[in-house]
């Protein structure tokens, strides 16, 4: 029996204070922006439906086909492969098999400290791309000494964070990797920086490593080695100052506009780019999430509901541009905190922001279709105490390439429905009392409903504009009564199941004076590890306005009691910390990312099973090196891809005192990057 791991932080959420200030602007340290009153979960689990009730009106969930999931119409449907999330009770007895999951059948990595990428036994790796890889024709060699705004917005950007890796037809061994670009950390970047003073040129050179890269990169034949092809024709940079398009119900609204875009459809530049999604129609999604901390001088109730602060930002841009400083441009912060939609096989076309999916720090947006072939978007807004949402479309997609239907599909996501999620326990509130311990029943677990926000031009909050709902999207959440969430960052459904995975990456106000008290699907006060939960729609059906969930997982040391496997013995699974990205294998298994490990490892990426007898069965397949995040990631049968972010971002360090060698050993600058990890035999991985 091991004992509990160690904590090596007391900094909330394991990370280091140089992270906090850049990444996020400090959130931790400051007022948590939802001071509503609207009740959370612990208050209504006393009015909770009985358990057999909501056997009844639970999901049921068919394992279907990889390419997607058939919604069941009745009790009377096929029950030999049919799983119902709710009402079970426990987990069926397991039969643990030596060689583990498919796709799982590794030696896991054990939790360390070293800087580097560690890997299994009978792997390789290789890095991809770095930060300032030249990727644009004209674009220079980097040179951290001689770097230009110029020189950067033709390299690859900094901070890498979500990836995707889609086919590219009649180019053999190649694809297009598109990666989100998160946020700069200028005393990283910078000889000499000073955050007081900040150059215009270092100001330049951080807009131009912010946004987006579209690279194709080349495998090396007979092994998973990858790398970039530099000036191909879809090399794309998108940055703090490319130009976005503003569409769907809100755009044009007065909310929207300034003196330099009077129409409120045009804005300059995407920040803070964190997960995202690809969608089946070909294009990828980009959530903008802690937008908040490049904006200065907040003056109403709304800046604050959002985050942002009333002084000046740690980066000040708001001394180089006068869109950054509020009091001069109030509605310049309402044009970020969007899902962007970006079209990488267009290399002309102008990407745009949905505002029919709601303005919120997003963290990720995955698409899943119904069965008459509806996108249906699943999102978390990434703060303690926010909420989860989903958009229904109301139009179905076109199928194929041609242009008709590239067009039609690049309006998918404009007009549909915007939902809140509120959550109900079906425990005794007695039962959840903050500490983790499981209720009677075995599991926390509930049901939920899905309430409407707004549909096109019509409100369904009162008092509030159809416009008002979708820029002030969590005024809406709080007045409607939405259920007070652990950081819900990504937000993935299984292309096998159709269950939704929630990663709820932690808390630490949960349970304090004045603040949300465990629930059961938070059920753990001052909550330092995070959660998973797990969704279904009823009837499978992801329009419904109804689900079922239960948790998943409930991270943290195996040998500690407030953790939970779904029921998989906990002596044989690894542990894990903070969960943040999310992503499925063609197995169904899920892959874990982590932020902020606060275990006394660095961060990294794991595979759990998600059914069958291993089900909750988690191994760690790798580690990060000193100070980084892990994100991505890719699944690949015969790769996996990570985004090794902010490595050597450690309280103290700089670009003269690294805290970091990697990737490129002594004497080199530390470079956040994208590695590539493959079987040294060939194989799939994991099987």
């Amino acid at each position: 029996m091991r004992n509990l791991l160690p904590l090596i932080s007391s900094h909330p959420g394991g990370r280091s204070s140089l992270t906090c200030r850049f990444r996020c602007g400090d959130a931790c340290f400051k007022e948590t922006p939802n001071t509503s009153d609207n009740e959370y979960a612990g208050d209504i689990i006393a009015r909770a439906v009985s358990r057999r009730s909501m056997m009844r009106a639970a999901a049921v969930v068919t394992v279907a086909a990889a390419a997607g999931t058939a919604a069941l119409t009745g009790p009377n449907a096929p029950q030999a492969e049919a799983v119902a999330l709710a009402g079970h009770g426990h987990e069926p007895p397991h039969k643990p098999a030596p060689s583990g999951a498919r796709g799982l059948r590794f030696s896991p990595v054990a939790p360390n400290k070293n800087d580097k990428v560690t890997i299994p036994d009978g792997y390789s790796q290789n890095v991809v791309i770095r930060w300032g890889e030249p990727i644009l024709r004209g674009a220079p060699a980097f040179n951290p000494d001689k770097q230009s705004a110029k020189a950067q917005a033709g390299q690859f950007g900094y901070n890498n964070d979500f990836l995707s890796l889609l086919p590219l037809r009649g180019e053999r061994g190649r694809q297009v990797l598109v990666a989100n670009h998160e946020y700069t950390d200028e005393i990283l970047m910078f000889r000499g920086y000073d955050p007081a003073n900040p150059t215009r040129e270092q100001v330049e050179i951080a807009w131009a490593a912010h946004g987006l890269s579209v690279v194709v990169v080349q495998e090396e034949h007979r092994t998973g080695k990858l790398g970039p092809v530099s000036r191909h024709p879809l090399n794309r940079r998108l940055t703090a100052t490319s130009e976005f398009r503003v569409t769907g119900p809100a755009a044009g609204s007065d909310l929207l506009r300034t003196s330099a875009d009077r129409t409120g459809s045009r804005v300059l530049g995407t920040l803070n780019n964190c997960a995202g999604g690809t969608t089946p129609w070909g294009t990828t999604l980009h959530g903008e999430e802690n937008f908040n901390q490049y904006f200065a001088n907040g003056n109403t109730d709304m800046h604050k509901r959002y985050g942002i602060g009333t002084g000046a930002t740690e980066r000040k841009w708001e001394r180089f541009d006068r869109r950054f400083d509020l009091a001069k441009e109030p509605n310049e912060a309402n044009r970020f905190g969007w899902v962007v939609e970006l079209d990488p096989y267009e290399p002309d076309s102008t990407p745009r922001k949905r505002t029919a999916l709601g303005r919120f720090k997003h963290e990720a947006a995955q698409p899943r279709l119904t069965s008459d072939g509806r996108p249906v978007v699943y999102m978390g807004d990434d703060e303690k105490f926010d909420y989860l949402y989903k958009f229904v479309s109301s139009k179905r997609m076109k199928k194929g390439t041609s242009r008709a239907a590239r067009e039609h599909n690049l309006t998918l996501l404009d007009e549909g429905t915007l939902y809140v999620a509120k959550l109900t326990g079906d425990s005794p509130a007695a039962e959840i009392d903050g500490t983790g311990k499981l209720p009677t029943d075995g599991e926390f677990d509930g049901s939920g409903v899905w309430i409407p926000l707004a549909t096109g031009t019509t409100s369904h909050v009162p008092g509030m504009t159809a416009d008002e709902v979708y820029v002030y999207t969590r005024l809406a959440g709080d007045k409607v009564g939405a259920t007070k969430m652990d950081r819900p960052e990504d937000v993935e459904p299984s292309p096998r199941t159709g269950r939704v995975y929630v990663a709820l990456t932690n808390n630490s106000d949960r349970g304090k004076e004045g603040k949300a008290g465990a629930d059961e699907a938070n059920p753990r006060n001052a909550n330092k590890h995070g959660q998973i939960l797990e969704l279904a729609e009823n009837w499978d059906d992801p329009a419904g306005d109804g689900f079922a969930w239960r948790l998943f997982l409930v991270a943290g040391d195996p040998n500690d009691p407030a953790t939970y496997f779904s029921g998989f013995p906990k002596e044989s699974v690894s542990p894990i910390s903070c969960p943040d990205n999310v992503a499925f294998d063609d197995h169904g298994n899920l892959w874990i990312s982590t932020d902020g490990n606060q275990l006394g490892s660095h961060d990294g990426l794991f595979g759990v099973a998600t059914h069958g007898d291993r089900r909750g069965e988690l191994k760690q397949f790798l580690t990060v090196p000193t100070g980084a995040e892990t994100c991505g990631p890719v699944i690949q049968d015969r790769r996996v891809l990570v985004a090794v972010q902010h490595p050597g971002e450690v309280d103290g360090a700089s670009v003269e005192k690294p805290a970091s060698i990697w990737p490129d050993g002594p004497g080199k600058i530390v470079r956040p990057s994208v590695v590539a990890v493959w079987r040294k035999d060939g194989r799939d991985i994991g099987v």
